[in-house]
């Protein structure tokens, strides 16, 4: 095997819950689910998310000020398929679910009530996607709950190439 076989056979075994992004541009609420996520600090407070270039989210909130992170609930295996299966390019993934706007219009998901948006601070390509670092602005904790995760979502049929 190659390194980069396996290394992609070494993280592709890994568990990490999933998120959905969410973004407003142009007055279009804009979301996809993600795994590439991390906090990176604790004081100041920070959170890394990676948005895929195939990405509508990506393609239309690239520079979008604020996103919206939301924790998939265990029991989130509707709005993960919606948020990961479906593209934007071709459904109105918003119709489908309830949600209030947030800080700057950033969609707020009611099916992940534990969520926060933040403000972008840098962008950084990383290959195939590209890396947003956060800096929180608002942030709500509804409940402890399990995650939706990684090896869930690999079941999902993605509504672009990765």
């Amino acid at each position: 095997m190659s390194v980069d076989e396996t290394f992609n056979a070494l993280v592709g075994n890994l568990e990490y819950p999933m998120f959905i992004v969410t973004a407003r541009a142009g007055g279009e609420p804009l979301g996809c689910l993600i795994g590439f996520a991390t906090q990176t600090s604790i004081d100041p407070p920070r959170f890394l998310v990676c948005l895929s270039h195939q990405n509508r989210t990506y393609r239309k909130g690239r520079d979008a000020e604020f996103l919206g992170v939301h924790c998939v609930p265990a029991t989130g295996g509707r709005i993960a398929e919606l948020f990961g299966g479906e593209t934007g390019d071709e459904v109105d993934k918003f119709a489908r679910v309830r949600w209030r706007e947030g800080p700057d219009g950033v969609p707020l998901l009611d099916d992940c009530p534990n969520r926060f948006v933040g403000r972008v601070l840098e962008r950084v390509e990383a290959g195939d996607h590209d890396a947003f670092l956060l800096a929180p602005v608002a942030a709500e904790r509804a409940e402890d709950s399990a995650e939706f995760t990684f090896h869930r979502a690999k079941r999902i049929a993605p509504g672009h190439p990765a």
